[in-house]
């Protein structure tokens, strides 16, 4: 793959949004989803937003668990159902490659070290990477007062409580967190993170738009082998160890032996 050179479509499933872009164009297209989108109604609308793109292989970001293989583990919580089952290449007549949304972005937000990713979107999306290696996180669910996270920190926390209430639970949470799992740097997304009047200690906003980045990258590893390489680091293959020539030392008889001639005079003098 390191010498191919591949079109790819990306897609970022959200809550109430499908964003998409592809290899080469400056604009991205987005059409609604919400609770009653299926796996199928997105390929439709996806197709239909893709006309007069080309493209060899698609990524997908989903809000839902994916395992190492790419495959959806449980249906998300705020779209429709058969998204665990579904044929997402046969769909798509090409190669596919899932995964979950919120490590999308932070594979395209990542620039070094132990950073932590937080989506503050329809629910809360989570993901670290950890020098290097992509971690998909579920904290979303957690329990947190007399809910969880989500239900404090995503839309539904902000359309009841209103924007300082949820900022307040936002720096909570982000505190909590911080604590627990000993990020560097805690990157925050998602479309909510444009009303946060305050910025936590330790963290920075990222643009959405990250995801698409991620998505594109996701076509640079291995399957199975998910690595994020910061964008702007440059490797140099390591120089292989020259072997090292040793002088042979004499055994232990062979100096003893050596040892007991001198002893004998047998040098001449």
């Amino acid at each position: 793959m390191e010498h191919v050179k591949l079109s790819i479509l990306v897609i970022d499933v959200g809550g109430s949004k499908v964003k998409i872009k592809a290899t080469g164009s400056k604009e991205e297209r987005k059409l609604l989803s919400g609770p009653t989108m299926t796996p199928q109604m997105m390929v439709e609308g996806v197709k239909q937003l893709a006309e007069g793109w080309q493209y060899d292989v698609v990524s997908i970001g989903c809000p839902m668990p994916i395992s190492k293989e790419g495959k959806p583990l449980r249906e998300p919580m705020n779209l429709g159902t058969g998204w665990v089952d579904f044929d997402y290449e046969k769909a798509f007549q090409c190669p596919v490659r899932l995964i979950n949304d919120a490590a999308m972005q932070a594979l395209g937000d990542y620039r070094g070290g132990r950073m932590l990713f937080l989506g503050l979107g329809t629910g809360l999306g989570s993901a670290m990477i950890d020098d290097g290696v992509i971690i998909p996180m579920e904290l979303a669910h957690l329990p947190y007062k007399k809910k969880t996270f989500e239900d404090y920190v995503g839309l539904h926390g902000f359309k009841k409580n209103g924007v300082e209430k949820w900022q307040e639970e936002v720096i909570h949470v982000i505190e909590i967190l911080k604590a627990a799992l000993q990020p560097e740097k805690v990157v925050i997304g998602g479309g909510n993170a444009q009303h946060l009047q305050v910025i936590p200690v330790g963290c920075t906003i990222a643009a959405n738009s990250n995801a698409f980045i991620g998505g594109f990258r996701l076509w640079e590893h291995f399957p199975g082998k998910l690595r994020a390489i910061p964008k702007l680091a440059t490797y140099k293959p390591q120089k292989i160890a020259q072997p090292v020539s040793v002088k042979k030392q004499p055994s232990q008889k062979a100096a003893v032996k050596n040892e007991s001639s001198l002893q004998r005079g047998t040098t001449k003098a």
